[in-house]
């Protein structure tokens, strides 16, 4: 299997993310934010980092690249994709995902090994986990808060697409505590902690993370 990893300017989390890739046995393919091409990916990762155009408004800018109307295609026809972090606010511009991450409510910049919930195991990314899992991988964003009108939490809440939530207390505003979530469809999904961080107790503060790039090869196999 093949999986995709975009790497925009400012990226800085693209070589964890293809490493999280080869430690489940699939092969990381680098993807330049610049080229339309996909080189035959089976799936595509938007790794975190603080992307070209951030000044603006997170994501505003990547949101354009010319990779993005590839995987924008693609990700309609069903290919998994996910974002991470800074992927995540590019997947809400690029509206495969709703809503938009805001400015922290504190206005700082967290980083934190952070303890989570899986809310939802349907999708390409969570199969292996378990719902109700608890797992603790870091986060770390200046601007993470999940923020969406009431009618599109309400529809988000309703549809359990909801796959991932703080536990305890709120860190950066989210509504309804949401970490990440999922579009109708299950295979596109936005989450703000980094699970390509905890893929080793080595490296990171566990292994949690593994099972969100072990899923979507059993997603893939599956297919």
């Amino acid at each position: 299997m093949k999986v995709g990893v975009v790497t925009f300017p400012g990226s800085l989390d693209d070589r964890d993310a293809a490493r999280a890739i080869r430690a489940v046995g699939a092969e990381a393919i680098a993807l330049w934010h610049g080229d339309s091409e996909l080189h035959n990916v089976d799936a595509v990762i938007l790794p975190g980092g603080f992307s070209y155009g951030d000044y603006l408004r997170c994501g505003a800018i990547s949101r354009f690249a010319p990779v993005m109307t590839s995987i924008i295609e693609r990700a309609n026809t069903g290919m998994p994709v996910l974002g991470i972090c800074n992927g995540f606010q590019i997947l809400c511009e690029s509206h495969l995902l709703p809503g938009a991450l805001t400015r922290n409510h504190a206005l700082h910049f967290l980083c934190t090994d952070q303890r989570l919930r899986i809310e939802n195991t349907t999708t390409a990314w969570t199969s292996n986990f378990t719902v109700g899992q608890e797992i603790v991988i870091p986060l770390k964003n200046g601007e993470g808060s999940f923020q969406c009108d009431d009618a599109t939490l309400a529809q988000l809440e309703d549809e359990g697409r909801v796959v991932l939530r703080y536990v305890g207390e709120n860190p950066n505003g989210s509504r309804n505590l949401i970490a990440g979530i999922t579009n109708a469809r299950g295979n596109v999904v936005g989450l703000m902690p980094h699970p390509e961080h905890a893929i080793d107790p080595l490296t990171g503060p566990s292994a949690d993370g593994l099972p969100f790039f072990t899923s979507v090869l059993t997603a893939l196999v599956g297919k």
